[in-house]
């Protein structure tokens, strides 16, 4: 699983011109799913995520983690991080999971997430989402559970 994260003030996601999920202070994740990722990927990146120290203390040192300053997550699902730019002019998918493996895993991410005390707003899985954001920073990381 791939994990674009962002440090955000604040973040939505409209479907349709409807707001699907809103966030206040916290991160937006755009999250990938491949063929071979497994339950074990998504708790690897749960864990990762809820304890990175990406935000500022009181000396203004990125010291404390999401849940120490009591952040929310808006979790986007993103099929094209997955996308090989290799050859030609398109970008092909095949590394991403289909659908059906690619949503329960989703799922199960953000239930993950959950778990932990993170209230997690998310968009709608293979809809076109329009996603807004303040980004923090601007803050953003890349996570990978297979490197």
């Amino acid at each position: 699983m791939k994990v674009v994260l962002q440090r955000s003030k604040k973040a939505s996601v409209a479907v349709d011109g409807k707001i699907t999920g809103q966030i206040e202070s916290g991160l937006v994740l755009l999250v990938g799913v491949t063929h071979d990722d497994t339950d074990q990927d998504a708790a690897w990146l749960a864990e990762k995520i809820v304890h990175l120290r990406i935000f500022e203390d009181e000396t203004g040192k990125m010291n404390k983690s999401l849940l120490e300053c009591d952040g929310d997550i808006l979790s986007v699902s993103q099929f094209t991080l997955y996308g090989d730019c290799k050859k030609g002019r398109r970008p092909n998918f095949m590394q991403a999971a289909g659908g059906e493996q690619a949503n329960v895993l989703y799922e199960q991410f953000n239930q993950l997430l959950r778990e932990k005390g993170v209230c997690v707003e998310t968009g709608v899985f293979g809809a076109m989402m329009e996603v807004s954001l303040v980004n923090d920073g601007p803050v953003t990381l890349i996570l990978d559970s297979k490197q």
